[in-house]
């Protein structure tokens, strides 16, 4: 075997109408992101795993699913392949909560082949969660992805350039100051360094609820951060991100026609669909629904609070 071939393969059946593109988008940072690209139809996302270092290739085909794994985790991540790939999200209620609103009800129709990935790992969702704490999308951005770059490590597999996310070890034990020249303030820096000496404990999370209890405790982490993480490391459909700049508005406007909303009114409306607030709003964003703008726009993309 060479180290253009996988070490791995499996078949899977995804439901009718299953969208992948959509379904993995949420595990790129961007199109350009150093640990996960979309490259001819094929999702490629590099991961480390208890056995180590693995990257993942999904692609549909004849209305099949075709996992490759590649590297020394290859086994585990083709283990987890349909959860990475979203096949794993329970809808079970959902259609009955949509149906209360016809927006909600309209969107879960035309997006029924959207789901939501598990990636079962919290610290590289987490990574990426602390630097986009207030700050803009591209700001953002720059920093995980130089970040990545300085700890370079290339994943296994044909796809190249591809990056593995950093060790948390290797975070945790880089002095605040070496993120600076990526835009990173000693705040986010002092956060992410916590979280990092924090990770095993955090990976050990017994589930979503568990994780956020965990994740909170940590200074420099709240809600926001919080919800971001489990959305994708749990695939927990309910989970809200509480102090966005943007979705509160986009709730407000989408379910009650309001242009602006807060926090607590954002919640609100959403309560009807708990269980599944997290996958309306999903749904939202899927749809490219967006609050009226009043004034100059800013280029920001969450502009969360933390």
């Amino acid at each position: 075997m060479t180290a253009t071939e996988p070490a791995a393969t499996r078949v899977f059946r995804p439901p009718v109408g299953y969208r992948l593109a959509a379904s993995v988008r949420a595990l790129m940072f961007s199109p350009y992101d150093p640990c996960a690209r979309v490259a001819a139809g094929t999702f490629w996302w590099a991961t480390r795993t208890p056995d180590g270092p693995a990257t993942l290739a999904l692609r549909s085909t004849g209305g099949e699913l075709l996992a490759e794994a590649y590297g020394p985790g290859a086994a585990h991540v083709l283990d987890r392949a349909d959860a990475i790939a979203g096949l794993r999200d329970d809808l079970t209620g959902f259609a009955e909560l949509a149906a209360a609103h016809p927006l909600v009800a309209r969107l879960a129709r035309e997006h029924r082949g959207l789901r939501m990935p598990t990636t079962g790992q919290v610290f590289p969702r987490l990574l990426r969660a602390i630097f986009e704490q207030k700050v803009t999308g591209k700001e953002a951005y720059r920093a995980y992805s130089a970040t990545v770059r300085h700890f370079r490590e290339p994943a296994p597999g044909p796809l190249q350039p591809l990056l593995l996310p950093p060790e948390a070890a290797a975070v945790a034990a880089t002095p605040y100051w070496v993120f600076h020249p990526f835009g990173v303030e000693q705040r986010r820096a002092d956060t992410l360094r916590r979280a990092a000496a924090l990770a095993d404990r955090l990976e050990r999370s017994a589930d979503a609820a568990d994780a956020t209890r965990r994740l909170t405790a940590i200074g420099g982490i709240g809600p926001w951060t919080a919800a971001e993480v489990v959305r994708i490391a749990y695939g927990d459909p309910d989970a809200v991100s509480v102090g966005d700049f943007h979705i509160p508005n986009t709730v407000a406007w989408a379910l009650a026609g309001e242009p602006r909303g807060d926090d607590a009114r954002m919640v609100a409306l959403l309560e009807p669909f708990r269980g599944h607030r997290g996958r309306v709003c999903l749904l939202l964003e899927a749809a490219g629904i967006q609050a009226p703008k009043y004034g100059p726009r800013a280029p920001i993309r969450s502009f969360a609070r933390y």
